[in-house]
């Protein structure tokens, strides 16, 4: 038996452009001698499709998709993710075509309603198994979160399953991947059953999928591993209902897995929203060399603008730097001093300023004006904004709201500043990209003289230490001083995160790369009172 994965690239709402994409995988599985095609969750119409699931339309268009594409398919078998609606009911549901016709359809058991999944907002839980027959082996049909929790793959087993087929659209985040083994192998050891587990993979807004799709035989060892963050068709063999082994994609590191992760949610982001390209500040600092490598990468340097914005207080070395990157990649490359502008606003202001002393109020002026500048290049040009804050300062307010958070993405939203200086490292290991002056400077915003990231901030790996087990881990200040952080560092650190809410409401979308990110799964009150000088019991 050969059965074929299509790790598709599926486009929320184009379930026209998915099911062209999924008859083309069944025409060239078949042609592979496939017999049997999985596609993802939701493949019909993409994931997560949100509030257009509350769109009778919308869920009318896909049952309508569904028959046409049922008929389109006569001489192979495909288990395609769609929505179905029955008596005003949602089901997150996955149907078996076969000869033309709809031959049964599964309904998802598990509805995740956690981190970054709402799927009880739109969806009614199922109950019952669904087994089909393919080539005398009886196979099991679950969907994503199924596949987490013991009963759905217990009740298959008990309804004669003796292949289990799972259908995803699991998102990335560090680690994810093992988490992933770890849960099917939980499953393999309660059914004694090979399963194979199909997902998606691209981006869509904040999230990642990044495919990676393997089979795991009946005791649990890896037999398949598709390749991550990459669309690809997949054919492989079974003896009866048992995997046959055959070439594993290594599993990624740490730092390949977030620059791919990186790359694709921005490629995606851009070409499936019809950009034409990016614009960006580059300042000489390491964000921003890190954010230009990576649009270099996913979109080729003709489509990427780089804009250096000096003012009086920028360094030499920051604009030979920025050149010198600029020149290394070949990107599109501006300078526009912006000081001439700065003075101009300073004197407008003066009357109302009278003597009061420069502050950072003087300092936000200046990365406001750089926010301008790059929103009209965006305007006349078309291409996106594409902001190079990171993680790091996202959660204290080390930012400045229509200054360096003005853009439509923000690429290293979920990046902390540690990790941004591996994933230069890492870049610069696949070939010279980013001047090894600009990963090995100070970080300074260099918006006044001598300034540092330090002045205002605590070390970085003592922030984003303290940032990880607050934010992503959801530890007390009591607890994260336990650690043997200083009571001083720590209550500074979470009044910031706390205060800057406002903020990060605000700011653009940007990929999850954390099982935390600053979007759809921290949902934290804009206005509120903590105090966390007070010990809580």
């Amino acid at each position: 038996m050969k059965i074929a994965i299509a790790q598709m690239n599926c486009m929320v709402g184009d379930i026209a452009g998915n099911v062209e994409s999924i008859i083309a995988n069944a025409n060239q599985a078949r042609a592979q001698g496939a017999t049997l095609l999985v596609t993802p969750e939701l493949s019909l119409c993409g994931y997560p499709p949100e509030d257009l699931l509350l769109r009778d339309d919308f869920l009318q268009a896909c049952d309508k998709a569904l028959v046409q594409l049922s008929a389109a398919l006569t001489d192979i078998t495909v288990i395609v993710g769609h929505p179905h609606q029955v008596d005003d009911v949602c089901y997150n549901a996955a149907s078996v075509l076969q000869d033309g016709k709809i031959l049964a359809t599964y309904h998802k058991h598990a509805l995740p309603n956690y981190s970054v999944f709402d799927e009880k907002r739109y969806f009614a839980a199922g109950s019952e198994p669904l087994i089909f027959e393919h080539q005398n082996i009886k196979i099991g049909v679950l969907i994503c979160a199924d596949v987490w929790e013991p009963a759905p793959a217990l009740l298959a087993k008990q309804a004669g399953a003796e292949l289990l087929i799972s259908i995803n659209a699991s998102p990335f985040h560090l680690e994810k991947h093992n988490t992933r083994l770890d849960r099917l192998r939980d499953r393999t050891a309660e059914t004694k059953l090979p399963i194979l587990y199909a997902n998606m993979v691209g981006g869509q807004d904040e999230l990642v999928f990044d495919g990676g799709s393997f089979v795991l035989n009946s005791t649990g060892n890896l037999t398949h591993h598709l390749p991550a963050f990459e669309a690809t068709l997949a054919v492989l063999d079974f003896n009866g209902s048992q995997p046959i082994s055959a070439v594993i994609t290594p599993h990624l590191s740490v730092e390949a897995s977030v620059y791919n992760a990186l790359k694709l949610g921005l490629h995606d982001y851009v070409r499936k929203n019809g950009f034409p390209g990016v614009v960006l500040g580059l300042s000489g600092g390491v964000d921003s060399a890190l954010t230009m490598a990576i649009a270099v990468d996913a979109l080729g340097a003709q489509n990427v603008h780089a804009v250096m914005m000096p003012s009086e207080f920028t360094a030499d070395i920051s604009v030979n730097d920025a050149r010198e990157m600029a020149n290394i990649l070949g990107v599109k490359y501006s300078e526009i001093a912006i000081k001439p502008m700065y003075e101009a606003y300073t004197a407008a202001l003066a009357p109302q300023f009278g003597s009061l002393p420069f502050d950072a109020t003087e300092e936000n002026l200046q990365a406001r004006i750089r926010g301008m500048l790059l929103m009209a290049l965006s305007n006349k040009f078309g291409s996106i904004v594409v902001t190079t804050g990171n993680k790091s300062e996202m959660a204290v307010g080390y930012c400045t709201l229509y200054g360096d958070m003005a853009g439509g993405f923000a690429l290293l939203k979920d990046v902390p500043k540690t990790l941004v200086y591996k994933l230069c490292n890492y870049r610069n290991g696949l070939s010279h990209a980013i001047p090894q002056r600009i990963i090995t400077r100070p970080p300074s915003a260099e918006l006044r003289e001598n300034q540092l990231d330090q002045d205002s901030l605590p070390p970085y790996d003592i922030l984003d230490g303290i940032i990880e087990a607050y934010v992503e881990d959801d530890l007390s200040h009591v607890d994260i001083i336990n650690m043997g952080y200083q009571s001083a560092d720590v209550n500074r650190v979470i009044k910031l995160i706390d205060r800057n809410e406002y903020k990060r409401r605000q700011s653009p979308v940007g990929v999850r790369i954390t099982d935390r990110g600053f979007g759809k799964d921290r949902r934290y009150p804009i206005t509120v009172k903590l105090d966390f000088d007070k010990q809580f019991t």
